[in-house]
């Protein structure tokens, strides 16, 4: 009886290895036969071995029951205590990058503290250069990372999206950001309005910078231009921007009244009227990278590789190596960020006047600002998160806080741009067709902290001036707030040239932007943190809601995983030398199977 049933087993196993092998030869003909008998010999092998050891093992307590010791010699505490310590250990080296981050921030404060009361003079302009040399250093180098970053990054993830996928996946990204964007400015209001942080008089505040005068119309339109730039290299180091000139008559009834009366030039609202409209146009080029017009030029060709096919997989494939590249070296960079967190926080610390000034001036404005972003970060945008993942969100910003503290150091957006992409897609698990299609959008055009910012500011001035605001104007104020933060740029204090336009709803003159000059250096940390985790949460949101049809497409921006490459040698059935699909799309020897067919039947094989 034995015999047979043996007998029988061996009759089975042989058949189903030949079944196993016919399998391999139909839906795999690139593997020999060889390989495809030593993979199923090793595995066979591999059962054998376990087997083997399984009974050679004794059974249970019966070699401790002779020696007279307990089934369990190792105590149950000491095995939790290392489970624990191992947990820990574990913890801390993934996190080590994080944890010197945040030390970096401190340190930068500490530094900064000791260097002030190390002596009594203020430090001069070109001392300060010196403490923050080495930040300035680690600031050009990201800020060396986004021209290819994000053109690199959108041509890659779009070109490897279905059309129809794209367009989803970017109309939830517009959704979430229009409705946060909206959200921080209805909160702003609410806060400024309900605190009155502007009741008084400006006489104890101190004017500072320079303004640039400008209309809405205008800085609509230039908004608009700099979405289809002329010339690519331009756009890669200048933005447009319309230029006013004032008439002769104004400048010299504004020369006039100064030397007459001693009056501010900047406080001047009386003489002769002062309409924008009248002012000469022309056009110039500011020093800043226009990532508006760079981001849709990226966008179209990336959905034109997409849909070329075949003839555009070799452009597209150099993007997405350079994709890779870039984010290699941004890996580099980043082991930089404590050091030079440190010295730009010392810096700017150094830079600043005492506290007592600053918060004395405009402390009611300065905390209803912070109340504001602190409310819209960590309250509203974590709650959109937790309706929409039904996940609770702390592990998400937890494994953020690499580019939140260099968000907050570097005053930028889009410097910090290589940063969270390489936090999302290493620790939070983002899929990078999603990160590096939404994240360079949002650092361009999502600007929570901006909005809210700007609507809080606009309506502090005209409490300052003890202008009465009407329902009308307030609205005016959340659609030109909203529109302002869009038209602003990733770079540090670019706030500020919007809020003109803001302003100029209101009917008050651009100067009087120079009375939140003082405490806005320091606000603006504060914005470009909340208006990175703003983009971070909406690239983990829009994953959620975009997972479905990425399981359903085989491309990836970043290549084939490492998985693929290991069972199945040629990545997907394919052979390389001879230039077929690489990246899990069907092969050109048989173009019904694709590699998710092969892993199966591979996954099959090992049963």
């Amino acid at each position: 009886m034995n015999n047979r049933q043996s007998s029988e087993s061996h009759h089975h196993g042989e058949s189903s290895g030949k079944g196993r092998a016919a399998w391999h030869a139909v839906f795999n003909p690139d593997r020999p036969q060889n390989q495809v008998q030593h993979v199923r010999s090793a595995s066979s092998k591999g059962r054998r071995e376990e087997q083997r050891s399984r009974s050679s093992s004794p059974e249970p307590g019966a070699g401790s029951a002779t020696k007279g010791r307990p089934l369990f010699a190792k105590p149950i505490s000491r095995a939790l205590e290392m489970s624990v310590t191992t947990k820990v250990v574990g913890c801390l080296r993934s996190n080590v990058l994080t944890i010197l981050n945040i030390a970096g921030v401190f340190s930068g404060v500490v530094l900064a503290l000791v260097l002030r009361s190390s002596r009594e003079e203020k430090w001069t302009q070109r001392e300060i250069i010196y403490v923050g040399f080495v930040g300035d250093l680690f600031l050009r180098m990201l800020k060396c990372l986004i021209l290819p970053l994000i053109i690199s990054s959108m041509i890659s993830a779009v070109g490897s999206l279905d059309l129809s996928v794209s367009g989803r996946i970017g109309t939830r990204a517009i959704v979430y950001y229009m409705t946060t964007t909206v959200s921080a400015v209805i909160l702003g209001i609410i806060l400024v309005l309900t605190i009155h942080p502007g009741e008084g008089s400006d006489k104890g505040i101190v004017r500072g910078g320079s303004v640039r005068h400008v209309t809405t119309a205008d800085m609509l339109m230039d908004l608009i231009r700099n979405l289809f730039p002329p010339n690519l290299v331009q756009a890669c180091t200048a933005q447009y921007k319309t230029v006013l000139t004032p008439p002769a008559d104004y400048l010299e009834s504004l020369a006039n009244m100064t030397n007459s009366n001693g009056t501010d030039a900047g406080n001047m609202t009386a003489g002769k009227p002062k309409n924008l409209y009248d002012w000469k146009m022309s056009s110039d080029y500011e020093d800043a990278t226009n990532i508006l017009g760079l981001v849709v030029f990226s966008t179209v060709l990336g959905v034109t590789l997409g849909r070329m096919g075949a003839k555009g997989k070799p452009l597209l494939n150099f993007f997405v190596s350079m994709s890779e590249a870039v984010m290699m070296i941004t890996g580099w960079v980043v082991w930089l960020s404590p050091v030079g967190v440190m010295f730009l926080v010392a810096s700017k610390m150094l830079e600043m006047e005492s506290w007592e000034v600053m918060l004395g001036q405009l402390g009611m404005y300065f905390f209803t600002v912070m109340i504001g972003l602190f409310i819209h970060g960590f309250v509203v945008l974590q709650l959109i998160y937790f309706v929409v993942t039904r996940k609770l969100p702390f592990r998400y910003v937890g494994n953020l806080s690499e580019a939140l503290a260099t968000a907050f150091a570097t005053s930028s957006s889009s410097a910090t741009l290589p940063v969270a992409l390489k936090c999302l897609e290493e620790k939070n698990l983002v899929d990078p067709r999603v990160t590096r299609f939404v994240m360079p959008i949002g650092a361009t055009i999502n600007m929570d902290g901006t909005a809210l910012y700007e609507a809080v500011a606009a309506i502090f001035i005209s409490q300052v001036r003890g202008i009465h605001l009407t329902m009308g104007n307030v609205v005016a104020v959340s659609i030109t707030a909203t529109a302002a933060s869009i038209g602003a740029a990733g770079i540090p204090q670019a706030g500020i040239v919007t809020m003109v336009m803001v302003l100029d709803t209101l009917g008050l003159p651009a100067e009087d932007v120079s009375l939140i000059m003082a405490v806005d250096w320091f606000l603006d940390r504060f914005r470009t943190f909340t208006n990175v985790l703003g983009d971070s949460l909406g690239a983990g949101i829009v994953h959620h809601l975009s997972r479905q049809e990425l399981e359903e497409m085989p491309a990836h921006p970043s290549g084939p995983k490492e998985s693929d490459i290991e069972l199945d040698g040629p990545i997907g059935g394919a052979d390389l030398e001879k230039g077929e699909s690489s990246n899990g799309g069907p092969s050109s020897r048989n173009p019904n199977v694709t590699s998710a067919a092969v892993e199966v039947e591979w996954q099959s094989t090992s049963m």
